[in-house]
């Protein structure tokens, strides 16, 4: 059985109301303010939102900063701030570590698909030895793609070669779950570790 990763909510943390609250205390005061920070910074991560066009390696960071700027009233210091604090924010999760090795141990292969820019994913290789369990992966910034556009899917399933292989997607955004699925893919929406464990229990035993 083959198995694919997110990375941001999944193998690393991601809690931007967090984040924001941490680096733009001024702006994002409380846990209302920060949602509407997050809001307008990251715009949902839609496909063709100013980050969408960042994840797929489009633009780089300071050209990301003069977009975004002007149309959510920070300034572009405070847009670079955020744009910088993001990688040191990326900490593994412990149990989702421990739950790719213990599938590493069972014999199962484990592989990524992120969207991810360019800068952030040298940093996470740099930085984290686990990213060499991996069989393979694919991060959008380095192909052009994005999820949950069908294009990154058929990249994935070629490159990681799961057609007619029972393969489990694991990711925190119901709609990259449900992009998946056509490809021939189970889904599960990460909440916890503890419940990603869980849910894959039945599929193991079958």
């Amino acid at each position: 059985m083959k198995f694919v990763f997110d990375f941001g909510g999944v193998v690393f943390n991601w809690k931007p109301l967090v984040l924001l609250q941490q680096v733009l205390p001024h702006r994002a005061v409380d846990e209302a303010s920060a949602r509407d920070c997050a809001a307008a910074i990251f715009q949902g991560f839609h496909p063709t939102s100013d980050w969408a066009l960042f994840d797929q390696g489009g633009i780089e960071p300071e050209d990301l900063a003069h977009r975004i700027a002007p149309r959510t009233g920070l300034t572009p210091d405070e847009v670079r701030t955020v744009i910088a604090a993001i990688p040191p924010h990326l900490v593994p999760d412990a149990g989702t570590v421990a739950l790719m090795d213990e599938l590493r141990g069972q014999g199962h292969q484990i592989y990524f698909l992120s969207n991810m820019p360019a800068g952030y994913a040298d940093e996470l290789e740099r930085s984290h030895h686990f990213l060499d369990w991996f069989e393979d992966g694919i991060f959008s910034a380095r192909i052009g793609q994005i999820k949950p556009n069908a294009d990154i899917f058929e990249t994935a399933v070629r490159q990681f070669a799961t057609a007619g292989v029972p393969t489990v997607f694991i990711d925190d955004v119901q709609h990259n779950i449900d992009a998946a699925r056509p490809h021939g893919w189970q889904g599960i929406r990460f909440e916890s570790a503890q419940q990603v464990r869980a849910a894959l229990s039945p599929l193991l035993l079958v």
